[in-house]
């Protein structure tokens, strides 16, 4: 990824998430948690993981945001009528923040500047001939499956969770219909 790139979508995802804690509108602070979004989606497709990348785009800034939104209009949120800061509060944050700052300063100052090995991906095709040819047959050609190898993991290795976890969000979907019917009595 080249480095101007990264700073935008750095810059974007920071000043998304400043935006979450400084606006006091809940649609306009969910709107910036969208742009927050967008902005890590951008930088996981640079660092070439393209499917995490599309999934945080569509599930996150897509169906959570969605959902988010969906409870903030069916609360109806009132702007919150504005207070003087305090002192104590805001000194610690910034506190906090610049402890961080130090110690990101620190440890990036002292971590070696080096190029990436690239991936075996001939080596590592031969773990995969028995479990899943296909995917063997991908890595030797020198293609890198991403969504091929999560699925594969995903459906093999957590069938059961993945199904338990489908049934808690059904479960959970008809909970909040219910829950937001209003009865007329």
């Amino acid at each position: 990824m080249p480095l101007y790139l990264f700073w935008f979508f750095a810059i974007v995802m920071l000043l998304g998430g400043v935006a979450v804690v400084a606006l006091r509108n809940p649609v306009a602070s969910a709107l910036s948690m969208v742009a927050s979004f967008v902005g890590l989606a951008g930088l996981f497709i640079g660092l070439n993981a393209f499917f995490v990348g599309i999934i945080q785009i569509l599930v996150y800034a897509g169906a959570i945001m969605v959902l988010f939104i969906f409870i903030i209009m069916l609360l109806d949120l009132k702007t919150e009528e504005k207070r003087a800061p305090k002192l104590a509060p805001l000194l610690g944050g910034l506190g906090i923040v610049l402890a961080f700052t130090i110690q990101l300063i620190g440890i990036l100052s002292k971590s070696p500047n080096v190029e990436d090995k690239p991936l075996d991906l001939t080596a590592a095709s031969a773990h995969f001939v028995e479990s899943s040819p296909g995917i063997s047959a991908k890595l030797g050609a020198g293609h890198l499956p991403d969504v091929n190898l999560i699925g594969d993991v995903l459906f093999n290795g957590y069938n059961l969770p993945l199904q338990i976890v489908g049934v808690l969000l059904l479960v959970a979907t008809v909970g909040v219909v219910v829950l937001s019917k209003r009865q007329t009595t």
